[in-house]
């Protein structure tokens, strides 16, 4: 006599397999579902010419890879253009980034073509699979830390790929991290990482990293995340976006900061207002820009007292 027993109402019971698909499917639609209802990211999606950055990629570092660097480069072809899911990239794919990130003998354009190619591959929603296999060497996060000894060029590219990160709930969500680990004598995490981008894009003297940065601000602030993060970077943010305040920005790039502001304003209630007050300029002083940034500069005044 078997010793399994039928489910009570008669239906088979699930295999487990089955059980982690129906789970999969069930958190999709509620990814989605989270999707339609959330405020959209700004992304970039056709800045980027993928088949003519990845021809320039193979030019540049044509004969110059090992036969697993080779193998990695044709399994980005088959994610990027051939419409493969990023299962077709292998065990060894981050550490092929992680060559031509960080090899400096090949040219500065290889850093730019692969980053520009890596900012297309972030507006897929499969992206976050290969987010997670980089748990250990944490390759994308350290190079994008030295933010600020990059090329601009590179700066540009990495600043592109880091804004439509945003673009999916799971990658946007893996950008706030706060899992810390060592990297040159102190310690840092996705969301400090995130956050150093963005304030040293913000403040940048390049136009182009300086409307990246105020993309990348205002996704962070639209997210939908607890307290304690925002506390740990709202002031940073703030003194950051009070500064840039003073070259006054054109009104694209002030809307995105003043609705940062005032998200910031909400979420941390009395540092952010005192930094307002005590820093300045006074939000006041932009009433006239147009009438979204007039909204928003109202709802900044009622929390400072």
């Amino acid at each position: 006599m078997a010793d399994t027993e039928a489910p009570l109402n008669g239906a088979p019971e699930a295999l487990p397999s089955e059980q982690a698909l129906a789970l999969e499917e069930e958190e999709r639609r509620e990814d989605e579902e989270k999707k339609k209802s959330r405020e959209p990211p700004i992304v970039y999606k056709d800045f980027v010419n993928v088949k003519e950055e990845f021809d320039s990629l193979i030019g540049l570092i044509d004969g110059k890879l090992t036969a697993e660097e080779q193998k990695s480069t044709e399994e980005l072809q088959q994610y990027m253009l051939g419409d493969e899911g990023s299962w077709a990239l292998g065990d060894g794919f981050l550490d092929f980034i992680n060559r031509l990130l960080n090899d400096k003998q090949l040219p500065v354009e290889v850093r730019v073509k692969i980053l520009n190619i890596l900012a297309m591959a972030a507006l897929k929603d499969d992206i976050i699979l290969v987010l997670h296999t980089d748990r250990k060497d944490h390759i994308l996060m350290n190079y994008a830390y030295e933010i600020d000894r990059l090329s601009r060029e590179e700066q540009e590219a990495l600043s592109l790929f880091v804004a439509n990160m945003f673009e999916n709930l799971s990658s946007s969500e893996w950008l706030l991290y706060i899992s810390e680990w060592p990297f040159n004598n102190q310690q840092i995490s996705n969301i400090r990482v995130t956050t150093k981008v963005a304030v040293h894009c913000l403040l940048a003297e390049n136009t182009v990293l300086q409307d990246r940065g105020a993309a990348i601000i205002h996704n962070l602030a639209t997210k939908e995340v607890k307290s304690v993060v925002f506390d740990d970077i709202a002031v940073e943010v703030t003194m950051a976006l009070l500064q840039y305040f003073n070259q006054k920005p054109p009104e694209e790039q002030l809307f995105r900061c003043m609705k940062a502001l005032a998200r910031f304003a909400e979420v941390s209630r009395q540092e952010v207002p005192q930094l307002i007050q005590m820093i300045g300029p006074d939000p006041k002083t932009f009433k006239g820009t147009s009438d979204r940034i007039d909204q928003l500069i109202d709802q900044i005044s009622a929390r400072i007292h």
